[in-house]
């Protein structure tokens, strides 16, 4: 009687529990739209190629074009956030993580909108490098990694403070599942070019000389680019204003050098510049289209030139997520034995708090680049181990000094003041 009566009205007691054990409903089970059923039981996520969600918040991601890049920042780029590369001193490195998001997108069909004051849009477009498949991604992978260490040695050849640490994928091994492996020795072929379709900025081409400049007003190329993104955005329904024709799709953004002279801004020039607010101003428009469309932003910027400290935390507050690229050309690592096999050092400074309290930060701290002979990967930069009986006091205290300038992952665990026997 009393299962009876917490049956619903007119349903008998033993027809109700049979039919609940039927359909396997509980108190508990999540409320959503079941097989066969509507679409408009409630929202989902956009299907759109080239994109999946992320596993801890739900937000839409899109792949940078660099497998280890993705797993550093949470899993891909979220879409209507900004990634900003700050690019190394002599700009070796940096174009080539914004050339691998753009060829991103044209394997994953996206639309591309490029934007540079130097470079002509269309050279930048035939400079994108070739992709590879996964097998001759892990193939020329294997190839370089097995170059580098002989097969008496591939078991061991870390110490073993290193083994409890975290592990970091370097290879090729999510390029199957999201995102892909690209070739830097080869350019992307014409057909593949010819398919895609993206929107070029050209300043020089966009803006006169003469062009009168209002006072208190943004920099003329950053109002160009400004208008010329909203025109694009609106126009082409990323926005959802206007119902796209074809399948839903990505608006990739590639902003080449933003703030660097060339684009009318000079606060690489003096450190108290009258026209300090116009880069802020126009990366704080820019995050606001973008909040509201289907699109990703990659800005490179020249930071080691802004002389204003001030403005370069503004600039990083402003963008979701920032990442560092310091070159070891020209610097004292370039010849000190513990960088030898690296040409750079990576540093994740910024990652977006989205629809979190907290960022999903990474527990690898200590993160070298290098440029194989196809490949740019990213690994966790290991100290070479600290043998007694193999090791001079003089290059002992060279990695000693300079384990000093590591961050807290490597740098705590040589000092060079103990010696461990193998």
């Amino acid at each position: 009687m009393a299962a009876a009566a917490t049956c619903s009205p007119g349903a008998q007691g033993t027809g109700s529990t049979a039919a609940s054990s039927r359909s396997n409903v509980t108190s508990f089970q999540r409320r959503g739209p079941r097989a066969g059923a509507s679409d408009s039981g409630g929202p989902r996520l956009v299907s759109i190629a080239g994109t999946r969600p992320s596993v801890r918040n739900g937000q839409l991601l899109v792949s940078t074009g660099l497998p280890a890049l993705d797993q550093l920042l949470g899993g891909g780029l979220a879409v209507g956030t900004v990634l900003l590369i700050e690019e190394d001193k002599y700009n070796l490195y940096s174009p080539l993580l914004f050339k691998y998001f753009l060829a991103e997108g044209v394997v994953s069909g996206h639309t591309l909108l490029i934007a540079s004051a130097e470079e002509e849009p269309t050279d930048i477009v035939q400079e994108l490098p070739a992709p590879l498949l996964d097998d001759s991604c892990k193939k020329e992978f294997d190839e370089d990694v097995c170059k580098k260490i002989p097969e008496s040695n591939v078991k061991m050849k870390i110490a073993w403070r290193y083994q409890l640490l975290p592990k970091m994928e370097i290879g090729p091994v999510s390029a199957s599942k999201f995102g892909h492996c690209y070739d830097a020795s080869k350019k992307m072929p014409q057909e593949l070019i010819e398919t895609s379709k993206w929107h070029g900025f050209f300043l020089p081409e966009k803006i006169s000389s003469d062009l009168p400049v209002e006072p208190c007003s943004l920099a003329p190329g950053y109002l160009k680019l400004l208008q010329f993104i909203r025109n694009v955005i609106y126009e082409e329904g990323f926005d959802g204003s206007n119902p796209q024709k074809a399948q839903k799709n990505i608006l990739r953004l590639g902003l080449q050098s933003v703030g660097s002279p060339l684009w009318g801004d000079d606060i690489c020039c003096t450190e108290n510049c009258d026209s300090s607010r116009s880069l802020t101003k126009f990366l704080y428009i820019l995050r606001g289209l973008l909040r509201t469309s289907l699109s990703a932003c990659v800005i490179t910027m020249p930071t080691h030139l802004i002389q204003n400290k001030a403005i370069i935390g503004r600039v990083r507050n402003l963008a979701d997520t920032v990442v560092a690229l310091e070159s070891f050309i020209g610097s004292e690592r370039e010849t000190n034995p513990l960088y030898k096999d690296y040409h750079g050092l990576i540093h994740i400074r910024q990652i977006p708090r989205l629809n979190n309290l907290i960022c999903d930060e990474s527990e690898v701290k200590d993160l070298a680049f290098k440029l194989k002979r196809k490949l740019f990967t990213i690994e966790r930069l290991h100290l070479p181990p600290d043998l007694s009986d193999t090791v001079s006091r003089s290059s002992k205290q060279d990695l000693a000094d300079s384990s000093k300038l590591l961050g807290p992952g490597c740098g705590t665990m040589a000092r060079g003041e103990k010696h461990l026997d193998f």
